[in-house]
Order: structure tokens, then sequence, then C-alpha cells
């Protein structure tokens, strides 16, 4: 896939890219092919059209939030040091690797996966979780699967059950508090050799 020649020479800074992110030559060398294969035009950045090439993001409900989670507001592309660095978060968290407790959390770690899951939910990035933002990502997700009724059923149920302040909203620490059983690490992880 992408450039046969890939090697790790033609790869800016990715000893550093590999230490912030844990990934392995092997997969640094497969993610820089990935990234060439999507910059079609070799500009050396992606703009959120360049991700329509992944079918898995094309078919998901909520793959345009997906994509959006790569570019900050008001950035229109990603070039590959940060494209690396927000895959990194779907790596599976490997247990035997040391922590530095004097370095910040891993980028993969279960705090950094929830915080990335609840960015998808607060549309309007005010650091809360309505009922209104919940309903329009289930309708993206759920649509024509479930009635109108049951989905604002479901939207109710996981305030009542989650909102510890009764403020009709989702904080991140109530979303995180809700999701304590959730094996996180499986659910948002990407395999990246196959």
């Amino acid at each position: 896939m992408g450039l046969i020649n890939s090697t790790l020479s033609n790869i800016p800074n990715v000893e550093d890219l590999m230490r912030e992110t844990g990934f392995s030559p092997a997969h640094m060398v497969r993610l820089y092919d990935r990234f060439a294969f999507l910059d079609k035009e070799r500009r050396g950045h992606l703009s959120p059209q360049d991700f329509g090439a992944v079918k898995e993001l094309a078919m998901n409900p909520i793959g345009d939030r997906i994509i959006g989670s790569f570019f900050s507001p008001g950035q229109e592309t990603v070039d590959f040091s940060s494209f690396v660095r927000i895959l990194a978060r779907f790596r599976p968290v490997d247990e035997n690797r040391p922590r530095d407790p004097n370095q910040p959390e891993p980028v993969n770690s279960r705090t950094s996966k929830l915080k990335f899951a609840f960015q998808l939910y607060d549309l309007d990035r005010d650091g809360k979780i309505s009922r209104a933002e919940l309903l329009q990502v289930l309708r993206a997700m759920l649509g024509i699967q479930v009635t109108e009724e049951q989905l604002e059923s479901i939207a109710d149920r996981a305030i009542q059950e989650a909102d510890l302040d009764k403020d009709d909203a989702l904080s991140f620490e109530e979303f995180r508090k809700s999701l304590e059983k959730v094996n996180i690490d499986h659910k948002m992880s990407i395999r990246f050799l196959r």
C-alpha cells in the first residue's frame, strides 16, 4: 500500500514520534505508507476530504465526527506527525511498557480514549453533553433502526443515570464514571499491523 520504498529514514522526526506514541518502526512505516496513500496529491498534509478514501470512516454513521477530531477548530489540514499522534490514541495499551511518572499520561491511556469519545458527543465543545447532543449522535448512529420515541427514551435514561450533579447534561467526569466498567481499551483500539 502507498509508497513501496518507504523507510524510517524518509519519515521526519521518526525517533521522537516513536518515543512519544509508542509505535514500533514497523508501525511507523505502515502509517507513513497509509498517509502517503491518502495524500493522493502529495501535498504533505491531509484535508477532511482525503479521509473519504477510508471506507470504514465513509461507512461509519459518525465518520464525519471522527474525521473532524483530526482537526482543531479552524485547522484545515493535518500533517504526518499530527496524523500519527491522533492514531496513537487508538493503539492498544502496552501493559509491559514502563511508565515514567515524570512524563505526561500516554496518549493511548484510558483517560485519553475517554476524552476522545467524549468530544465526539460534545458537539458544541462546551465541556458538557446535553440531551440534544446525545440525541443527535444517537440519531446518526442508530438511524431508522429505532423510533424517535425510543431514541428519546435512551437519551433520557442515559442522562438520568449518569448525571450526578442533576444539571441535565454530562460532564467529562460523569461520562467517565458512567463507563467505569466498559473495556475502553478493547472498544477503542486498532490493530495497526495485520
